[in-house]
């Protein structure tokens, strides 16, 4: 889709951008504020940058919002970061309203009854939106999803030899969307921290050193005019 800047020429937006929402813990520090304070912040950041996102024409955004890994932090942050993730979901009719659809990608086995059903609520309320498809990946990691995707080959039979990237495809989390075309990570950090790993073979990918909740509209704006300059050849010339 081509979208057009104010006095600017037009330009492609990615059908699909993937966020790492990376920086809210150092965003807090720098200000003498807890890290759950940093994490209510970049919430807000999210839901700017999906509604952003659904005015520009982006078809799929996923971002991360809580990792396998996430589960190492103190039990205090990790209690936070869920209770913003329930205020998100309850507060999630409002997505519905400028036509949003809302998906969440990860294992959902281990988290708590409540949120589950929250999630089940979110997704049925809004499946009927035709705007931005936007994923929450939550307790989520890419190593874990295919491992997930090669358990439930083997319980389903499939031989070896009839086993193609398709198939593993096929049985992963985000086997009814499209693979990224950009990835972004704020915060200065350079590396993909096990998401998307099988998806993002082909992405391109942006780092900035914004941390997450001070991102904006703006920053996105640089990315998709870097993802512009980019020649994507999938291994060909």
């Amino acid at each position: 889709m081509f979208f057009k800047k104010k006095n600017d020429a037009p330009r492609v937006v990615p059908e699909h951008i993937a966020i790492i929402m990376d920086g809210n813990g150092r965003w807090a520090k720098k200000r003498g504020l807890p890290r759950n304070a940093g994490h209510a912040a970049g919430s807000k950041t999210f839901k700017d940058i999906a509604r952003y996102c659904n005015k520009i024409g982006v078809k799929h955004l996923t971002v991360y919002a809580f990792s396998t890994e996430n589960w190492k932090r103190p039990a205090e942050e990790v209690e936070g970061i869920m209770n913003i993730l329930r205020d998100y979901l309850k507060d999630s009719k409002n997505y519905i309203k400028e036509n949003i659809m809302l998906k969440f990608i990860g294992d959902r086995t281990v988290l708590p009854d409540d949120i589950k059903e929250l999630m089940l609520t979110a997704e049925d309320d809004s499946k009927n939106a035709t705007g931005l498809c936007c994923y929450l990946a939550v307790n989520y990691g890419g190593r874990d999803e295919i491992v997930h995707a090669v358990r439930d080959i083997v319980n389903k039979g499939i031989k070896a030899e009839d086993i193609t990237e398709d198939t593993i495809s096929e049985h992963l989390y985000t086997n009814y969307y499209p693979d990224p075309d950009l990835v972004i990570r704020p915060s200065g950090e350079q590396r993909l921290s096990n998401y998307l790993i099988w998806q993002s073979a082909y992405s391109e990918l942006w780092f900035s050193d914004v941390l997450w909740p001070d991102f904006k509209a703006k920053d996105l704006d640089r990315a998709i005019d870097e993802y512009n300059k980019r020649n994507r050849r999938f291994g060909g010339i």
